[in-house]
C-alpha cells in the first residue's frame, strides 16, 4: 500500500513538474468572425390562445485581445452584430414582425485549455468556457424602413432597458498554435456557442402569460452559433 501511495505521489509531482516547466504567458490580439440562429416557439392557453415563433438569422464580427496562462485564457472582446429577424404571432397579429437589427457589444470570455504538442512549433488544444456579452447598442428597422433604438422605444407596449439584451454563452470548441519564431506565433479558434435566455426573451415571457392568464407557457427552442477567432499572439514569459 506504502509503495502505491509513493507511486502515486511521484507521478503526480512529475506531471506537477512538467506542467510547471511548460507554463508560459502570452498576449495578443485578432479578428472574429462568426454567427448565431435562434429559433424559439412559445405557445400558452388561457383566456386567449396564442402561438408565437422568434426566428433571427445573425452574422457577427469584431476584434479582441487576449492574455493566455498556457491552460487559461482570458479574452476581451468587440462586436457587431447584423441580423434577419421573422417573429409570427398567431390571434395577436400586431406582435408580429419580420426585417433586421443591428446590435454592437463589449465581451468578456474566460477559456480553459490542455495543449498538446505537435512537433517543436505546433500545438493542437481543445477549449471549453463561457462569454459574457454586455450590450452596448440594440436597433431595429420598423415597418416602414426607419431605424429605431430598441432601448428608447415601446415594442409591443413594453419598454426594455439596454441590458435586457445582455447575453451569456456556454462555449466549446478547439484551437491550433504555430510558432514563427521564440516568442511570436499565430493562433486560431473555432467555437461553438449556446447562448441563454436573456432578460429580453424572459420579460416577453412573463407579458405572454398576463396576457393569456397562462401561468405555465410552453417555451421551446436554441440560439446557439460558431465563431471563427483568428489571432497573433507574443510569448513574453516562459521559463
Amino acid at each position: 500500500m506504502k509503495k502505491l501511495v509513493c507511486a502515486a505521489a511521484l507521478i503526480a509531482f512529475q506531471a506537477a513538474a512538467a506542467g510547471a516547466a511548460d507554463f508560459s504567458l502570452s498576449v495578443g490580439g485578432g479578428g472574429i468572425i462568426g454567427g448565431s440562429f435562434t429559433r424559439y416557439s412559445l405557445e400558452a392557453s388561457g383566456v386567449l390562445t396564442i402561438k408565437a415563433e422568434q426566428i433571427v438569422d445573425q452574422l457577427d464580427y469584431g476584434a479582441f485581445a487576449f492574455l493566455d496562462a498556457t491552460y487559461v485564457t482570458l479574452g476581451l472582446f468587440f462586436q457587431n452584430g447584423a441580423y434577419d429577424f421573422s417573429q409570427p404571432v398567431e390571434n395577436l397579429g400586431f406582435m408580429s414582425g419580420e426585417g433586421r437589427g443591428w446590435e454592437r457589444v463589449l465581451g468578456i470570455s474566460l477559456l480553459g485549455k490542455w495543449p498538446f504538442a505537435l512537433g517543436s512549433r505546433f500545438a493542437v488544444f481543445p477549449l471549453v468556457g463561457i462569454d459574457y456579452l454586455v450590450s452596448l447598442d440594440q436597433r431595429r428597422e420598423d415597418s416602414f424602413g426607419r431605424v429605431y433604438d430598441r432601448a428608447k422605444t415601446l415594442e409591443n407596449g413594453q419598454s426594455f432597458e439596454l441590458s435586457d439584451w445582455d447575453q451569456f454563452h456556454i462555449r466549446i470548441g478547439a484551437g491550433a498554435e504555430y510558432g514563427l519564431g521564440q516568442s511570436l506565433f499565430i493562433r486560431g479558434d473555432l467555437l461553438y456557442g449556446i447562448r441563454l435566455m436573456t432578460r429580453y426573451e424572459t420579460k416577453n415571457l412573463d407579458y405572454m402569460k398576463e396576457m393569456t392568464g397562462d401561468d405555465k407557457p410552453r417555451l421551446g427552442g436554441l440560439s446557439s452559433g460558431p465563431s471563427l477567432r483568428l489571432a497573433i499572439g507574443w510569448r513574453f514569459f516562459a521559463p
